[in-house]
C-alpha cells in the first residue's frame, strides 16, 4: 500500500513501521488497535513491519558513543521515505528535532505516565542504596540526575530493552536502574518498580509519548488523524522546542516537561553536567501558544548561560 486516499484492505494493508523491540512491537499494537476502532477496520488491514535500527544493532557502546538523535528511527525514516512502509510509530523522546525533509508527525497518541520507576530486587528507593551502591544506565539524563543526589553511586552502562535490563538486575550486575513509567505499562508490568515524582526526577523531553510520522502530502495523513491528542501534541511541542534551543541528543543530559492547566500550560527546563555536579533549571507558565516560543528562549537562556563545555 503506497500513497492513497481509500482505507486499507486485507489484500492491501496499511504497512506500520517500528523498531522490533517488545515495547516498540506494543506501541505498534497500540497504534494498530486505535486504527481498528476509530475505522471500524479489522486487524488484517493492517501489518506491523519490525526495522532493526543502528540503536538497536549497536549493544557494545553507549548511545553517546555511537551518535545522538536517530538512532533508533533512521532505519524508519529510510523506510518511510523509499515507500517500504506507509507509517512509522516512534517513541517521541528518540526523535530528532529536524526531521527529514519529506516527513512529518502531525499526529500523537494519548501520553502514557510520564515518571520514571525506580528498580531493584533488593532496595525500596533511592535513598536505600547503600553508599557506593552501582547503579545501570545508559541515559546521561538520568545519570546526571541521579549523580546530582547521590555523587557516591557507581554507574555502570546498561544497554538493552526492558526485559534485558531487568535480567542484568537479576544477575547483580547493578544494585538498581530508572525504567519509564510509560514503558512498562505498555508492557503490562506497571505495577513493577516505585515510580518518582516529578518533582523530584524531570523526564526527558517527550517521554512517553508516541507518535505516528507519515510522508508529508500523504493522502494517509487523514486516515491517522483521528488517532491525535492535541493536548499530549501541544505539551510535547512545547518539551522539543527546548531540545532544539539546547542542540539536544543521546550526548546531552537534559530533562524538560510542559503540563496543561487549562488553557495555560506550565512548563519546567533543565540542564546539567553529565557528573551531575551542576544544574542549571528554567520555568515558565502562560498560554498555550505562546509556549513553544518560550520553551526555545528559554533553552537559548540556559545555553547562553552554560557557556563552552558544560554538556561535554
Amino acid at each position: 500500500m503506497t500513497v492513497q486516499s481509500s482505507l486499507p484492505r486485507p489484500d492491501a494493508p496499511l504497512r506500520i513501521g517500528t523498531r522490533g523491540s517488545p515495547l516498540a512491537l506494543a506501541q505498534a499494537g497500540e497504534t494498530r488497535r486505535r486504527l481498528m476502532a476509530a475505522h471500524g477496520l479489522g486487524e488484517d488491514c493492517f501489518a506491523i513491519r519490525p526495522i532493526r535500527t543502528t540503536g538497536d544493532r549497536v549493544q557494545d557502546r553507549s548511545l553517546s558513543e555511537i551518535g545522538g538523535k536517530g538512532l533508533f528511527t533512521k532505519e524508519l525514516e529510510t523506510a518511510l521515505l523509499d515507500g517500504e512502509i506507509d507509517i512509522a510509530v516512534h517513541s517521541m523522546k528518540d526523535v530528532a528535532t529536524r526531521p527529514p525533509e519529506g516527513l512529518s508527525i502531525a499526529t500523537m497518541l494519548p501520553r502514557a505516565d510520564i515518571r520514571d520507576a525506580f528498580i531493584s530486587p533488593r532496595h525500596a528507593g533511592l535513598d536505600a542504596l547503600p553508599e557506593g551502591a552501582v547503579f545501570g544506565t545508559s541515559s546521561l539524563r538520568r545519570r546526571a540526575q541521579l549523580l546530582a543526589r547521590r555523587p557516591d553511586l557507581r554507574m555502570v552502562e546498561f544497554r538493552g530493552n526492558v526485559q534485558t535490563r531487568l535480567a542484568k538486575l537479576e544477575r547483580g550486575v547493578a544494585e538498581a536502574t530508572l525504567l519509564a513509567c510509560a514503558g512498562l505499562a505498555r508492557l503490562g508490568q506497571g505495577g513493577l518498580g516505585v515510580p518518582i515524582p516529578v518533582d523530584e526526577l524531570l523526564p526527558a523531553p517527550a517521554q512517553g509519548a508516541i507518535g505516528i510520522q507519515h510522508r508529508s502530502g500523504d493522502p494517509l495523513a487523514g486516515l491517522i488523524a483521528p488517532l491525535d491528542h492535541p493536548p499530549t501534541r501541544a505539551c510535547v511541542t512545547v518539551e522539543r522546542a527546548f531540545l532544539a534551543a539546547l542542540d539536544g541528543s543521546c550526548r546531552t543530559p537534559i530533562a524538560a516537561l510542559a503540563e496543561m492547566e487549562g488553557k495555560e500550560i506550565r512548563f519546567r527546563g533543565e540542564i546539567l553536567r553529565p557528573d551531575g555536579s551542576e544544574r542549571l533549571a528554567r520555568a515558565w507558565q502562560g498560554p498555550a501558544g505562546q509556549a513553544a516560543e518560550a520553551a526555545y528562549r528559554l533553552g537559548e537562556d540556559l545555553k547562553a548561560e552554560a557557556g563552552e563545555g558544560f554538556l561535554d
